[in-house]
């Protein structure tokens, strides 16, 4: 299993596998970097990057004071140091999107473009609720099978999703133990959610903004608690070049298999050349 040090000495997993333009894919907020699998197949030829933030997946438990997006956003950049990658388009899921436009903020030079997953430069706080309820805590389904079966109703605003990929949710998401299913990142997650989640809301669009002129993807799931429509409009206002998908039948957030989103990404990939 690959990893770097990053400069406090913290090992993270990465993987980085084919040729190309590099594409740096950043999870969510509990997520790693196999929440990439059901894209890979369907991208064109390209170098794809992907990491564990520490306190995720198989990186370093570093402790909740230091699971923040800049951090995060300073272990980005360390990987593309590591790796000798000199500049990377972004593929930006929900916290990845953040740590994205925290990017281009600090270290546009790096970075050839950008795609947002269901993120933007508002977030609203009924999805953040939702979060809220689970992070940092294990599912109380004791098999995938049967958190697979669970998963529909915990997840409002998804459709015509077909069971197996709920079982695949399940796998990739949760470690089976005696004990039943385990989340695969820290618990102590949920105290740096809690403290984000009571902290002031900061003004996020100078970020958003700090992404021009670079080419700029963004795929949002229609039935998106966390991205609402009138963000959306505000960003497709200021960036009327913007690559722009809706995915139906989704929620916060579309699996990135979906058709409008694989075409919006190919698209976006089409742009950086």
């Amino acid at each position: 299993m690959p990893h770097f040090t990053a400069q406090d000495g913290a090992r993270l997993h990465y993987s980085d596998e084919g040729e190309g333009t590099p594409l740096l894919c950043l999870a969510g907020l509990t997520r790693t970097g196999a929440d990439f699998d059901y894209l890979a197949p369907h991208l064109p030829p390209c170098r794809l990057i992907r990491m564990d933030y520490r306190g995720r997946g198989a990186s370093d438990f570093t402790g909740p004071a230091t699971y923040t997006v800049p951090q995060e956003a300073r272990d980005a950049i360390a990987l593309l140091d590591h790796l000798g990658v000199a500049k990377t388009a972004i593929l930006g899921t929900s916290r990845g999107g953040l740590i994205a436009m925290v990017l281009a903020a600090i270290a546009k030079d790096r970075l050839l473009g950008v795609a947002l997953n269901d993120i933007g430069p508002v977030v609203e706080r009924s999805g953040l609720e939702r979060i809220f309820d689970y992070v940092g805590r294990n599912p109380r389904a004791k098999t995938p099978a049967q958190l697979a079966e669970a998963l529909p109703a915990a997840m409002p605003g998804f459709a015509n999703v077909p069971p197996a990929r709920w079982l695949a949710e399940a796998h990739l998401h949760y470690t089976a133990s005696a004990d039943g299913l385990k989340i695969t990142y820290d618990p102590a997650l949920r105290e740096a959610f809690i403290a984000a989640f009571d902290g002031p809301d900061p003004d996020l669009w100078p970020l958003f903004d700090a992404i021009a002129p670079l080419p700029l993807a963004l795929i949002r799931g229609a039935n998106s608690d966390l991205l609402s429509p009138a963000t959306t409009a505000e960003m497709r206002r200021r960036r009327p070049d913007m690559i722009f998908a809706e995915v139906p039948d989704r929620a916060h957030i579309p699996f990135l298999d979906e058709p409008e989103a694989v075409d919006a990404i190919r698209a976006f990939l089409a742009k950086l050349a």
